[in-house]
């Protein structure tokens, strides 16, 4: 056995272990901590395949921001759990009958898929000899493929602004800040001017 396919299995396992894990575990801040392991052994692979652009991206993205801010978002929110999970066993039948029909269709894609002769050799695109992947990459994503990189990230873009929409919750015993009454307001709202007789002052 050589080295580079030891690596392999060993990152290969813990990225699979730690992928059951997140879903097994029940404390919510257990589960990301695997995710960030999972994160990592996947970034372990990557370099394998010689990828080394998505390996660090892997790292600086989705282990140092997404990762990092789901443990943060998981720690500092008041959600209570227990009342969560005391619900789940009535949706239970409805989530083994689509985990079921999930597996069945990738069961069925993962058979009956067949790569015809020649693919290879007409998807891939010529890159110049000698150049890096990361800038192969970047060459490829900002000329070819810039309008769908545009696209992605303006559905992330929506989908970020859908979470907060759905997410925020005002709470009626905290006094709230109203800045356009703040910034409308006139001078006889804000200000009051009393004349003060002599003598009858503070």
């Amino acid at each position: 056995m050589t080295l580079p396919l030891f690596f392999f299995y060993v990152f290969s396992i813990i990225t699979v272990a730690s992928a059951l894990m997140v879903i097994a575990a029940r404390n919510p801040v257990h589960s990301v901590l695997f995710l960030i392991l999972a994160f990592v052994n996947s970034a372990g692979l990557f370099m394998l395949a010689g990828a080394e652009f998505l390996a660090l991206i892997l790292i600086v993205v989705y282990v140092g921001a997404v990762a990092v801010l789901f443990l943060f978002v998981t720690m500092m929110l008041d959600v209570d759990f227990a009342s969560l999970r005391s619900g789940m066993l009535q949706y239970a039948p409805v989530g083994v009958v689509v985990g079921v029909i999930l597996l069945l269709e990738l069961l069925l894609v993962g058979g009956s898929f067949v790569l015809p002769t020649g693919v290879e050799a007409s998807a891939t695109v010529p890159i110049e000899a000698g150049i890096e992947n990361t800038r192969a990459i970047g060459q490829l994503l900002y000329t070819r493929y810039v309008f769908l990189f545009q696209g992605a990230g303006g559905v992330l873009l929506v989908a970020m602004i859908g979470a907060i929409v759905l997410t925020l919750r005002h709470k009626s015993n905290v006094k709230r800040q109203d800045v356009f009454r703040q910034t409308g307001r006139k001078r006889s709202e804000a200000v009051e001017l009393v004349k003060v007789k002599s003598g009858q002052g503070l």
